[in-house]
């Protein structure tokens, strides 16, 4: 899957106005978030852009990752106690995490509803949903 040009025009101003530079680490590492939408942990980033990218550091990719997430480019996805992994989605979304095969899917989250009350005073200032189960892949192969 291609990056859209959307994408590529958001990438690029959000880094230069967020006072990083563009640099073509960044630009891999962005890409290989984009190019599967899986939500892949650093190592899993770094063993795809050392495919197109061979001189490329796992330091280097963790912190392309985190000026990525600094920047809104990408969010942290973290499941139990497993190795972070990243998504490129920064609309507000939840994640279903196959207790079987260990996948982790975007799911959407119905809009303007309030599913959670808050004491007093406090603010949200975001929210992170995780939905544990089996998916519709690992419940085919148990049924066969």
């Amino acid at each position: 899957m291609k990056p859209s040009s959307r994408e590529n025009s958001g990438y690029e101003e959000t880094i230069s106005h967020s006072g990083h530079r563009l640099t073509p680490q960044r630009r891999q590492v962005y890409d290989v978030l984009l190019a599967h939408r899986d939500h892949p942990t650093a190592t899993e980033v770094f063993i795809r852009a050392k495919q197109r990218m061979p001189a490329i550091s796992l330091a280097t990719v963790y912190n392309c990752l985190d000026t990525l997430v600094e920047c809104g480019l990408a969010r942290q996805v973290n499941v139990d106690r497993d190795a972070t992994r990243y998504c490129p989605n920064c609309e507000e979304h939840g994640h279903f995490f196959c207790e079987k095969c260990g996948e982790v899917t975007d799911v959407q989250i119905a809009t303007g509803k309030r599913y959670f009350q808050l004491p007093g005073n406090f603010t949200a200032t975001s929210t992170e949903v995780t939905i544990h189960g089996v998916c519709a892949k690992c419940q085919v192969a148990s049924n066969s």
